[in-house]
């Protein structure tokens, strides 16, 4: 952790000056219709009851954010593959008209064959980098994961799929609009080293 910290990062955003590129931070994660934050309330000397339909779903979300406040995003429904990684890629490199650095972890899907050839063939407009092993906390997109578990999806119960996917992108969409709380993420001890 203290050679990324000493030494990786800095010659990455060294790099990333010199050539006009800008560093994402990204990572995936998947949310239950379960999942349950925060407490509720109710009548006093009475149990509070959340209604909810008994059944469990889920979807997954794959996020990019810089440290000035932008914020890429894609939810979707089925499991995350080297083919969704790759949508994700091409629609971040469709986004930003600068060259992106990314910065990942160590996620299988990260290194499949098919990702390493379509990075290689646009090296002009993206770069892979990834994260030391076993550092989720080196990570600033993962305080995005916890304001999503938190605020998106632990608050209200979604009552189908749909509704659960349709919950996340109101609230990252409401998150695009607000740069302010996103550049706030980098604002965490652990990941303040990212900030500048």
């Amino acid at each position: 952790m203290r050679r990324w910290l000493d030494e990786e990062y800095p010659a990455i955003r060294s790099r990333a000056k010199r050539e006009g590129a800008e560093i994402y931070w990204g990572d995936e994660m998947g949310v239950r219709s379960d999942h349950v934050a925060g407490r509720s309330s109710g009548r006093r000397g009475q149990t509070p009851v959340i209604p909810g339909t008994g059944q469990r779903f889920g979807c997954n979300m794959i996020s990019a954010i810089t440290n000035r406040g932008r914020l890429n995003f894609m939810v979707f429904r089925e499991r995350f593959k080297d083919r969704v990684f790759l949508n994700f890629l091409k629609r971040l490199v469709r986004q930003v008209p600068r060259k992106v650095f990314l910065i990942v972890d160590g996620h299988p899907v990260h290194r499949a064959a098919r990702v390493t050839r379509w990075v290689s063939a646009h090296a002009k407009r993206i770069e892979l980098f990834r994260l030391p092993s076993y550092s989720p906390d080196l990570n600033p997109d993962e305080m995005l994961n916890q304001d999503v578990k938190s605020n998106a999806v632990g608050r209200r119960r979604a009552g189908s799929p749909s509704e659960l996917v349709s919950a996340m992108r109101g609230f990252l969409r409401g998150r695009q609009r607000q740069p302010d709380v996103v550049s706030r993420y980098f604002h965490k001890d652990s990941v303040r080293y990212a900030a500048v």
